[in-house]
C-alpha cells in the first residue's frame, strides 16, 4: 500500500481536492490526521468520501482520549457506511504536545488504545459492550450494523508496535529512516507467534515526506512536521539518532505555549534528516526504496511539500502510482 497524509489546517474542500488528486495519482489510502487545533478530521473524510470511489480513508491517527472511544467507534462505522466499506481505524495516544493543552497526559497509553480498538470490534460486530478499564462503557451499542473495519495503531516506542503485531491489522510506524523501520520489523516480528488478529500483517511506515524540484525549498518545508515528530519521540528514538534530548524538549515547550515559529527554528539538519523525506523526487524515491527493504506499505505524511498539489503528483511518479 502507498497512502497519502492530509492535514486538515487546510480548509475541507481543499482537502477534498488533494484527497481526488491522491485517489487519480494512483494512492491506495488516504489518512486524515488529528490535532484539536486544526479543522475536524472526521468532517473531512466525510466529504473525501462523496467526492471519491476506490481510495481507502480514516483517520491517521484519531486518539481516545479527548473523544470517548465508543464515540469514535461509532464515527468510524459512519465513515465505513458512507464510503460503502472503505474505512481504515487509525488510533494511537495522539501527539504529547497539543492534547496536553487538553488537560490530557500518556498514562496508560497501550492499555487505551487496545482497550479502544478491541470495544469498536466488538461494536461493530454487533454486540452491546459493558467495558471497566481506562475508560466506562455501560451496555453501549450501535443501532446499525457496521462489519469489519482494519484497525492500524499508530505507534513509536517498542509496546505500542508489539502490541499493534498482536491485536491490530497494521502499525501505523511513526519513521521516516531505514534505520527506525528496521527495528520496527524486529519488533513486529518477535511478535508474530503470538498474533491473536486474523491475517496478514501491515508495517506502514508513516513517514513524513517533503517533495519538491529544488531540494532546499523541500527541506524548509520540512522544519514544522519534524519539529511536532522531535518533540514526541520517546528518548531512545532520539538516542538512536543523535538528536539532543534538550532540544527536543525545548521544542516541544515551545509548541505547546503556541511559539510555532519558536520551535521551528529549534529543528537541525540532523532532525530533518531523522524524521523526514525531503529533497526532490529523485531523493524521495531513492529513501522510499530503503524503507521498503523493511516495511510493507508506506504512507506520505505532512508536510508533503511546499506545494501539496504538485507534491501529491511528484509521489505518485516517484513511486510509480500514476494509472496506467
Amino acid at each position: 500500500m502507498y497512502a497519502i497524509e492530509l492535514t486538515p489546517e487546510h480548509p475541507v474542500a481543499q482537502l477534498t481536492d488533494f484527497a481526488v488528486s491522491a485517489e487519480s495519482e494512483g494512492f491506495d489510502a488516504v489518512f486524515a490526521s488529528h490535532h484539536y487545533n486544526n479543522r475536524d478530521q472526521f468532517m473531512a473524510l466525510s466529504s473525501m468520501a462523496q467526492a471519491t470511489d476506490e481510495v481507502l480513508l480514516g483517520p491517521g491517527i484519531a486518539n481516545p482520549y479527548e473523544t470517548h472511544p465508543v464515540t469514535l467507534a461509532s464515527r468510524v462505522a459512519t465513515l465505513s457506511e458512507s464510503s460503502d466499506g472503505r474505512a481504515l481505524f487509525g488510533v494511537g495516544p495522539g501527539d504529547k504536545s497539543t492534547i496536553r493543552n487538553l488537560g490530557f497526559d500518556h498514562d496508560d497509553a497501550l492499555r487505551r488504545v487496545l482497550e479502544t480498538l478491541k470495544v469498536a470490534q466488538r461494536l461493530w460486530d454487533g454486540e452491546r459492550v459493558d467495558h471497566d478499564g481506562t475508560f466506562r462503557a455501560d451496555d453501549a451499542g450501535l443501532n446499525y450494523e457496521v462489519g469489519e473495519v482494519p484497525v492500524y495503531v499508530g505507534a513509536q516506542g517498542p509496546h505500542m508496535t508489539k502490541m499493534a503485531a498482536k491485536h491490530a491489522d497494521g502499525v501505523l510506524y511513526n519513521g521516516s529512516h531505514p534505520k527506525d523501520l528496521a527495528w520496527a520489523r524486529d519488533q513486529v516480528d518477535s511478535m508474530l507467534d503470538d498474533r491473536v488478529a486474523e491475517g496478514e500483517f501491515d508495517l506502514a511506515a508513516y513517514a513524513s515526506v517533503s517533495v519538491a524540484e529544488d531540494a532546499d525549498t523541500a527541506r524548509a518545508a520540512a522544519r514544522p512536521p519534524v519539529a511536532f515528530v522531535a518533540a514526541g519521540s520517546p528518548p531512545p528514538v532520539l538516542g538512536r539518532h543523535g538528536i539532543d534530548r534538550d532540544v527536543a524538549g525545548d521544542i516541544g515547550d515551545a509548541i505547546s505555549a503556541g511559539e510555532f515559529e519558536e520551535a521551528f527554528g529549534l529543528v537541525t539538519d540532523d532532525m530533518i534528516e531523522a524524521f523526514c523525506i525531503a529533497g526532490t523526487p529523485e531523493d524521495v524515491a531513492e529513501r522510499t526504496e530503503a524503507l521498503r527493504e523493511h516495511a510493507d506499505s508506506v504512507v506520505f505524511a505532512s508536510p508533503l511539500g511546499p506545494d501539496i498539489e504538485d507534491a501529491i503528483s511528484l509521489l505518485g511518479a516517484a513511486t510509480d502510482r500514476s494509472p496506467a
